[in-house]
């Protein structure tokens, strides 16, 4: 059964790998991305336009209760955790701080991993703690695709190692591969 949605987690170090990715992904595919990334709260920040130079997607900053399509890239809003709701709509959440952060990756990808079960495809990539590994075991548990960046690649490989760590059904690729991967899954 293909995926709903991709869904990518990162922190410190992940976005030139995402950068990567989304330029080299190919033009036919339109399935939702969704990113989780940590960033800075109270600061203007340029990440959305970034994300729109290096896609072929529509790039949108997520707001509470719209409807997730396809054609779309979303990030998810600093501050805010991030949940997928029965009807597919996102959820924004001011809730406390999940493993020092909010967004949480971690409430991202079990919230969605509840909801779509084996159509999410998780991608986990450089980070310098441990959110993440746990939403991403709930994936990889709920027989979703699930894949961590290679740890010798990642600049910060502590989210990697800790997802490996506390689950051995994780793919473990390099960015070129994760490009690969996407583009013969889903074009």
């Amino acid at each position: 059964m293909k995926p709903k949605v991709i869904l990518i987690g990162g922190s410190a170090g992940a976005f030139n790998p995402i950068l990567s990715v989304l330029k080299q992904l190919d033009k036919s595919i339109n399935i939702p991305i969704v990113i989780i990334l940590h960033r800075l709260k109270n600061t203007t920040s340029s990440f959305e336009t970034i994300l729109q130079q290096n896609t072929h997607y529509t790039v949108k900053e997520i707001e509470d209760k719209e409807e997730i399509k396809k054609g779309f890239l979303y990030s998810a809003p600093a501050d805010y955790h991030l949940l997928l709701e029965d009807n597919m709509c996102f959820s924004l959440d001011a809730s406390e701080l999940i493993n020092y952060s909010r967004p949480s990756i971690d409430v991202a990808f079990e919230s969605f991993s509840m909801v779509l079960r084996e159509k999410c495809f998780g991608i986990l990539l450089s980070g310098s703690n441990h959110d993440g590994a746990s939403g991403l075991k709930t994936m990889a548990e709920n027989n979703g695709i699930t894949i961590i960046q290679d740890c010798t690649e990642a600049e910060f490989p502590m989210m990697p190692k800790a997802a490996k760590t506390i689950c051995n059904k994780h793919k473990e690729l390099n960015t070129k591969n994760i490009i690969n991967t996407l583009n013969n899954e889903f074009s």
